[in-house]
């Protein structure tokens, strides 16, 4: 993309609204925009980050055996009055009446809506294991919604959920979702760290919260240290397999939340125990017949028995994981993206536009970038040097290319890791060899 072309609107000024350093940056950077309290509009630089996010999760939840579909946002009150959960969830729900008078809801989550779908679809324990997931935008209608997307009302989650005909086999699925938010998070340039938590209005006795540690996050958290040290399960892992010792290593080890944390429990630990700040990005849960014995969700057993569903749910905040990754990756110049999820991987800055000689060789070198597939995005503006690279800098590209006329003469490019600060001079016809290699 050429920027000259591209709507990115960037602020050189910090907006009074932002408090927190995910949502200045994200208003700065030209990523979205607040429409209403709480609810944003994605520019197009904020959702090619949300859309690279998003490949990344559901390519790790196909990968566990989770099946997508997609769910209305809209959903029918009664289901909710069917599990209990239409008056226990409060005003955070939002509530709405059809034009005949029918009673429904935007969802904030869809445990009662995929039950229903198996009850109505699932009768024998043959057709079990069943796990699915989808993407979708969900509401919950926050009091004070805050902190850019971190708290907003409109948000994108990745929910998947379980079902299986009794405990052992619920926990193996459990299992499954523990091991691919490891591998999810590492993948998005995250340490994801599961803390036993409190199931809150979803309900069940086995719960576990991944927070990403950052000195702005909004939880405190204490961490045994080599944690932090674990290897994270890699492509050899066995899905089909049994999970549980890399389970029982992960908690094994002392982590918990505020609301978790009991000196007692940690005092054993001494200089091994970190106390940080965290941003929870996923929550997975195992609660039983908690929605299928209520909404009449049952299968036919072995012995010709009815008995309810083992069930489990599984969320990821999709929209959230952006400003959780900014909040742990950024400097004082702007945020530095992780190549997984890079809006683009390059930035080509051309230092003179208008002259002949760099406009062919950016043109040149842009066209090969993009052919072999590194996304690059070149600034062909005729802006100053110094606003060129701040601009650069704010939005964060892991690599900068910089082509101008004393460099032309000699065949070469200036190349800038964005993490490391590292600036190497590079001839211009190997760059686009080192960057496909």
């Amino acid at each position: 993309m050429r920027l000259s072309q591209y709507f990115l609107p960037t602020l050189k000024e910090n907006p009074s609204e932002a408090q927190i350093v995910s949502h200045r940056l994200m208003l700065r950077a030209g990523m979205i925009r607040q429409s209403s309290a709480g609810i944003y509009s994605w520019l197009p630089m904020g959702l090619r980050v949300l859309r690279n996010i998003e490949k990344i999760v559901r390519e790790e939840q196909d990968r566990a055996g989770c099946q997508e579909l997609l769910m209305p946002t809209v959903q029918p009150a009664d289901l909710w009055q069917k599990s209990g959960r239409y008056d226990d969830y409060g005003k955070e729900m939002l509530r709405i009446t059809d034009r005949h008078g029918r009673d429904m809801l935007y969802g904030p989550t869809n445990e009662e809506q995929i039950t229903e779908i198996m009850r109505m679809e699932v009768q024998s324990y043959k057709d079990l294991p069943k796990m699915l997931y989808h993407i979708q935008w969900k509401f919950r209608d926050e009091v004070r919604p805050r902190f850019g997307i971190m708290r907003g009302r409109e948000f994108l989650m990745k929910d998947s959920y379980s079902f299986d005909i009794d405990f052992e086999s619920s926990k193996a699925a459990y299992n499954k979702m523990f091991v691919a938010y490891l591998r999810t998070f590492d993948r998005l340039g995250l340490r994801g760290i599961p803390m036993r938590a409190d199931t809150g209005p979803i309900g069940g006795d086995l719960s576990h919260e991944f927070l990403v540690l950052a000195e702005t996050g909004e939880s405190g958290v204490y961490v045994h240290k080599d944690m932090l040290e674990f290897d994270i399960p890699g492509d050899e892992v066995d899905y089909d397999g049994d999970l549980q010792p890399i389970v029982d290593k992960w908690t094994s080890l002392y982590a918990a939340t505020d609301e978790k944390y009991e000196e007692g429990d940690a005092a054993e630990l001494g200089d091994k125990l970190l106390e940080a700040r965290g941003i929870e990005v996923g929550h997975i849960f195992h609660f039983g017949t908690k929605y299928s014995e209520p909404m009449g969700a049952t299968v036919t057993d072995q012995n010709g028995d009815e008995i309810p569903l083992q069930m489990g749910s599984y969320g990821i905040g999709v929209s959230r994981l952006i400003g959780a990754i900014i909040e742990a990756s950024h400097d004082d110049n702007g945020i530095i993206w992780p190549e997984s999820v890079a809006p683009f991987k390059i930035g080509l800055i051309n230092l003179k536009a208008g002259d002949d000689a760099c406009d062919a060789a950016c043109a040149k070198l842009y066209a090969e970038l993009n052919a072999v597939g590194c996304d690059t995005l070149l600034d062909d503006t005729s802006e100053r040097a110094g606003a060129k690279f701040n601009n650069m800098d704010l939005i964060g590209l892991p690599w900068q290319v910089v082509i101008g006329p004393r460099g032309l003469k000699t065949g070469m490019a200036e190349v800038k890791n964005r993490a490391t600060g590292e600036k190497t001079d590079i001839a211009i016809d190997q760059i686009v060899a080192k960057f496909s290699a």
